[in-house]
């Protein structure tokens, strides 16, 4: 059969996503193995991805002015599909990027690098629980504003480690890693996102900001993970997301 029959791998790990996604809420996921069965399959699809799959490959260096770099956004997004459960794009990171430590409030999502390797730190936000120090009571240095004493959390560091397109595909969940910074590592990098159900403030997802604080020093009674704090800020002035066209099969859904 001509390579052209065929159909693309990333149309099948959208028809995949959203098998997997539809009808999933956070009391569907845990030990529900319908749900895990699924899961399972894509990121098995999501495993054999390459960069040369959404023609896509790492930039060529390019010689531009300092004023030239500061107009040129550090991250940029390729939007391949979305509908109301999961979204799915390119994100392309400049050499030396970050995306600041943000949230994915209720959602499910999986991370696949294409090329380069990127730095990934996750985190779970922890409840408040009994004896535990809260954010009024405990110190910090600096000393926060009297405003912000409201925007403090409670998290633990669940996971950090580097990822390249030889690795597995970065994993969260609602309750499990939800919280996480990406940074270029060693060059530019680009990565498959997949989010379900996609961001939507109108429906309390939307995208928040953190700053880690202090480490607490202690293990989290959650997992033995390192217990921190963390600030709630705005979107950072340094880190802006641009867009690019996608240039890889059309995919539907």
């Amino acid at each position: 059969m001509p390579r052209n029959n065929k159909t693309p791998l990333i149309q099948k790990i959208a028809s995949q996503a959203c098998v997997t996604f539809t009808n999933c809420s956070t009391s569907a996921i845990g030990d529900n193995k319908t749900f895990l069965d699924r899961q399972a399959e894509l990121v098995t699809l999501l495993s054999d991805i390459r960069a040369a799959d959404l023609r896509i490959a790492p930039p060529k260096k390019v010689s531009i002015s300092s004023s030239q770099s500061a107009a040129v956004p550090p991250v940029t997004y390729m939007h391949i599909c979305e509908t109301d459960v999961f979204s799915m794009g390119v994100f392309l990171l400049k050499s030396g990027a970050s995306i600041p430590l943000h949230d994915h409030p209720g959602m499910n999502g999986m991370l696949k690098v294409l090329y380069g390797k990127v730095n990934i730190r996750c985190y779970d936000k922890l409840d408040k629980s009994d004896g535990a120090e809260s954010e009024t009571e405990r110190q910090f240095d600096p000393p926060l504003l009297p405003f912000q004493g409201g925007d403090v959390r409670r998290a633990a560091l669940r996971s950090s480690g580097q990822f390249s397109y030889q690795s597995g595909p970065c994993i969260l969940t609602p309750l499990k890693d939800n919280l996480h910074e990406i940074d270029a590592a060693d060059g530019p990098a680009a990565f498959l996102d997949i989010l379900a159900p996609p961001y939507d403030p109108d429906n309390g997802r939307d995208c928040h900001y953190y700053k880690v604080l202090q480490t607490a020093g202690k293990k989290s009674e959650q997992g033995g993970e390192d217990e921190t704090w963390l600030l709630e800020i705005p979107q950072p002035e340094d880190f802006w997301c641009g867009g690019e066209p996608y240039p890889g099969p059309e995919v539907s859904v």
